[in-house]
């Protein structure tokens, strides 16, 4: 009995986050605006009842898949702490050019929470679980750090070409020179 319980949640927790992912990408190819109930089943190849069985309303939706990315991008922040400069400014370019699509609707969700109160904080999910995940000696040099990266991935999105890792590093260099 345990066996079969156990293997429905398994089974619901794998479909929450295919929604989760397909949400993402509902908003990486056609904004915001774009996600619907049924757009999101569609994208995910689950039955057409299933988002609203989940999350009842899209902003349940959109919270959810707030919280879902600020926890994926804490866990990428972990494995970062103890990294080079090289190596964080190679996550930084990556998130620009690789996963630009995924950065840009990450960005997407997280201004739409300027407009929409209710979506505030799962927005600032985020900065609370970085400040959890890496407990900085020196909080107000880390609060610089999350803006400066901020600004960097924002301004990286709207430029005509990514910035490389080459020309991050120095950047990253200086903003981590007194992470202590």
């Amino acid at each position: 009995m345990s066996t079969e319980v156990d293997g429905r949640k398994l089974r619901g927790e794998r479909r929450r986050r295919a929604i989760l992912e397909a949400t993402l990408r509902v908003i990486e190819r056609d904004g915001v605006g774009g996600v619907t109930h049924r757009s999101v089943a569609r994208e995910a190849d689950v039955p057409p009842t299933s988002p609203t069985y989940y999350y009842a309303t899209l902003d349940d939706l959109l919270i959810a898949t707030l919280v879902w990315s600020a926890e994926h991008l804490c866990g990428e922040m972990l494995r970062m702490i103890e990294s080079s400069p090289r190596e964080i400014a190679e996550f930084l370019a990556r998130a620009l050019d690789e996963d630009r699509g995924r950065t840009l609707a990450e960005y997407e969700l997280y201004l739409l929470a300027t407009r929409r109160p209710e979506l505030r904080p799962a927005a600032r999910r985020w900065i609370d679980l970085a400040f959890e995940t890496v407990r900085p000696a020196n909080p107000v040099w880390f609060k610089v750090v999350l803006a400066a990266v901020d600004g960097l991935l924002i301004q990286g999105l709207l430029a005509d070409a990514p910035p490389t890792a080459d020309e991050l590093e120095p950047i990253v260099s200086f903003l981590i020179r007194d992470r202590d």
